[in-house]
């Protein structure tokens, strides 16, 4: 079975299909049609990625995943939130914005977070979900995996960033792969 994901990232669609292969689940998972170009105007992840699941159901009318990811930072109130992959111009860019704006700062405590909407092919929201993965910000890069704030985000319980983990590991503690895993096990009731 295909289900397309809503997003134009390769990397995300490798990592989540990465992930089905570990379940053995006969599932795969496709890039949008190319015209494919929501607004982000929600005002939460959760909104978000419905907005995305809905626009990639208008284009393919089948089955469709979107998922809505950020990092949140307890002292900056939450940001950037929603806003992190806009935060700043380049990945590099995003991070030397968070690590500015904490410089000084003891509480470092942050989470990733990301909500998953799963429709079906009559666009109706069949599956919806949240991952969060615990951790805190480090004050220099470390690691060469993964992307976005992986070097600077420390997983809770763990020496190592983000970006230092095996794509193994990483997949068994993300934010995406919780948010996925509840999703899979949804669709294994289905199919």
């Amino acid at each position: 079975m295909q289900i397309v994901l809503a997003s134009s990232n390769k990397h995300k669609v490798q990592e989540i299909n990465d992930i089905v292969k570990e379940k053995g689940l006969d599932l795969e998972f496709i890039l949008p049609p190319s015209n494919f170009d929501p607004e982000e105007n929600g005002t939460t992840f959760e909104e978000n990625s419905y907005i995305k699941a809905y626009e990639a159901w208008k284009l393919s009318k089948t089955w469709v995943l979107a998922d809505d990811s950020g990092l949140c930072i307890d002292t900056l109130g939450g940001k950037p939130g929603i806003y992190s992959a806009r935060y700043a111009e380049t990945p590099a860019l995003r991070i030397a914005r968070v690590l500015k704006e904490l410089k000084g700062t003891e509480n470092r405590n942050a989470h990733f977070t990301c909500a998953m909407t799963l429709i079906n092919p009559k666009g109706e929201v069949a599956y919806k979900v949240e991952g969060i993965c615990e951790g805190s910000i480090i004050e220099e890069t470390r690691g060469s995996n993964g992307f976005g704030y992986d070097p600077i985000f420390l997983v809770k319980g763990d020496t190592r960033t983000m970006a230092e983990l095996p794509e193994y590991e990483k997949n068994k503690i993300s934010h995406r792969s919780s948010a996925l895993r509840s999703v899979l096990d949804f669709l294994q009731t289905i199919i």
